[in-house]
């Protein structure tokens, strides 16, 4: 797979090996949310650009992971995607079909492809709903099986994930955390979609508890030929689970590259401070290894620096280019893209697998 610039627009154009098709487009998407200011007659006094401007290639069967600072844009961009949120601005292409505008009936047909993952596995299920209710939802929003064989269904899921189908009607609060992110994993997996957007999906959960899910996301992967947008704040975790990995930063995409590329030869500062922040188990490397401290808190999005959005935070800032002029996504090493005019030297910041 390679990442290319078109040199006539800029725009990120993401080609695709041969065994490998284009199912996610988006180009542009923005999202804004509007503040106000009085009670009776709100005026619209400025917007916070949660995400703005992201181009994103999605390929059918891979892992892309997003990973980023808390507030950076990350559940939003998914939100969007899903058409939970609708998009401010840029278009959004499933299967070649532009599902930007699209509501009602179409949107609820939408929904068999598309399914979420929600992070908070105690807030994402109804505590008055039995578990063989809440998964046999889905089968009859979208009369997609027989009333009489919903129990069955529901029990052959559960049985997939790892759950015991005579627990069908217990309540959500009878299980643990693990076992209700399971619940969620088949409440998403129920209508066969063609994509999961996974928005932090193990982030609530023990280490041990961690490494189930994320195995079973990885047979489920397998056996029904899924797609995933994992998002997560764990490096180690996303390059375990991700063939791909874009990082994020205050609502912009600021590199993407191949997992073993991004780890090893990373080019933006700010991707270099995230993976200088990994544990390493082997005490000797992780003195060696030298750890980039950013300086400052994170801007904020109401008000987004010009220029390079990192400068204010970056060690390798040369003014007056970074805080003027908007870098673009141009491509480095093969499958790799940054949007950086002083872009990291080749070197690699971790030389052992993540988390040891």
């Amino acid at each position: 797979m390679s990442v290319q610039v078109n040199e006539r627009d800029g725009q990120l154009r993401t080609e695709p090996t041969r065994d490998r098709e284009l199912l996610v487009r988006l180009r542009g998407v923005r999202k804004l949310f509007p503040i106000t200011r009085g009670i009776l007659f709100q005026k619209r006094v400025g917007s916070v650009h949660a995400v703005d401007g992201v181009d994103l290639d999605i390929y059918k069967g891979e892992t892309l992971g997003l990973v980023g600072e808390t507030g950076c844009g990350k559940s939003t961009l998914a939100r969007v995607l899903m058409r939970l949120y609708d998009a401010s601005d840029g278009s959004i292409e499933f299967e070649g079909r532009d599902i930007t505008g699209v509501g009602g009936r179409e949107l609820r047909a939408l929904r068999r492809d598309m399914q979420m993952i929600f992070q908070d596995p105690y807030a994402s299920l109804n505590p008055r709903k039995t578990i063989g209710s809440i998964i046999g939802t889905p089968f009859r929003l979208h009369r997609i099986v027989p009333r009489n064989k919903i129990k069955s269904e529901v029990q052959q899921l559960m049985e997939l994930v790892g759950l015991n189908p005579e627990h069908y009607n217990r309540y959500p609060h009878e299980f643990s955390g693990g076992q209700r992110q399971r619940i969620g994993v088949a409440r998403a997996l129920a209508l066969r979609p063609k994509l999961i957007l996974c928005d932090e999906p193990v982030s609530a959960l023990d280490v041990s508890i961690q490494a189930q899910v994320l195995n079973l996301l990885e047979d489920l992967q397998e056996e029904f030929n899924l797609t995933y947008l994992f998002i997560a704040h764990d490096l180690s975790v996303v390059k375990h689970v991700s063939d791909r990995v874009a990082v994020m930063y205050l609502g912009k995409i600021v590199e993407m590259a191949v997992g073993s590329t991004l780890y090893l030869n990373p080019k933006h500062p700010y991707s270099g401070a995230l993976l200088s922040a990994v544990p390493i188990a082997d005490p000797d490397l992780a003195a060696a290894r030298k750890r980039i401290i950013l300086e400052g808190d994170v801007p904020s999005p109401i008000d987004p620096p010009s220029g390079c959005r990192f400068h204010p935070r970056c060690p390798n800032a040369q003014f007056p280019k970074c805080s003027e002029d908007e870098p673009e996504l141009l491509p480095h090493h093969p499958g790799q893209v940054a949007a950086c005019h002083f872009p990291l030297e080749d070197r690699a910041i971790i030389e052992t697998p993540a988390g040891g």
